[in-house]
């Protein structure tokens, strides 16, 4: 396939009345937005092209845009195993339920969410203190929180793993798709083979499998989903 240069992509910023406004040619600007058109387009692929690949470069770029979603006092607690070699791929496909996805697409992310460690606070705070947007004598005032809300908390400590994964998934599907790419997050794995078969750590959690690749015919179209009316209360 073609090289996609996903470092060259530029995010697009409007301002609200932008977006909610009149574009002045008789359009509704929200109708029109091309995020919100990659978001709602989206839809889970099943069909994928065998042929193709990815390279390396390009899944790099993947994950470093999933790894611009938010994480909870900047921990970003997560890690992504790229299974793209035929060999990976064998290893992975009988601890996945044998789903061929696994297999036919360019690449199977596995995502990892690692426990929530307040420890690391200052260590992730740094670049942010070096590049000026924080002044140190904040970051006591990030990790002391931190220490408070996940210090002997496991279960916090493994939600925070779970949300900070799925944000970052997430990052990596929309930005697949903008890029005509399907993808497919997956919850069926064998989670302990997983972890023993691609060596994760005793604090990091398989959270989902996540393939992505250049689709074939077969694929539905985003499927309806509930009235926002059936889903949405204002208080």
């Amino acid at each position: 396939m073609n090289c996609i240069n996903i470092a060259a992509t530029e995010p697009a910023t409007r301002v609200v009345a932008d977006v909610y406004g009149d574009t002045g040619k008789g359009e509704n600007a929200f109708a029109t937005n091309a995020v919100i058109e990659t978001i709602l387009s989206r839809s889970a692929a099943k069909y994928y092209d065998p042929t193709a690949t990815l390279t390396d470069d390009q899944i790099r770029d993947l994950v470093r845009i999933g790894t611009s979603a938010p994480t909870s006092f900047h921990l970003q607690n997560w890690r992504f195993i790229a299974v793209r070699t035929p060999e990976a791929k064998t290893r992975l496909r009988p601890v996945a339920w044998n789903q061929p996805a696994i297999t036919d697409a360019a690449v199977t992310f596995i995502i990892i969410g690692q426990l929530a460690d307040a420890s690391t606070v200052p260590e992730r705070l740094a670049p942010v203190v070096e590049a000026g947007i924080m002044p140190a004598h904040l970051v006591p005032d990030w990790e002391i929180p931190a220490r408070g809300l996940y210090d002997d908390q496991p279960q916090r400590q493994r939600d925070e793993a779970v949300r900070s994964a799925t944000f970052g998934a997430a990052a990596i599907i929309y930005a697949a798709r903008s890029l005509g790419l399907g993808s497919t997050p997956m919850i069926g794995f064998d989670a302990e083979a997983v972890q023993s078969e691609f060596g994760l750590a005793e604090d990091e959690v398989p959270v989902m499998l996540l393939t992505v690749g250049p689709e074939r015919t077969g694929n539905w179209p985003q499927k309806p989903r509930m009235p926002v009316a059936d889903v949405l209360d204002f208080a």
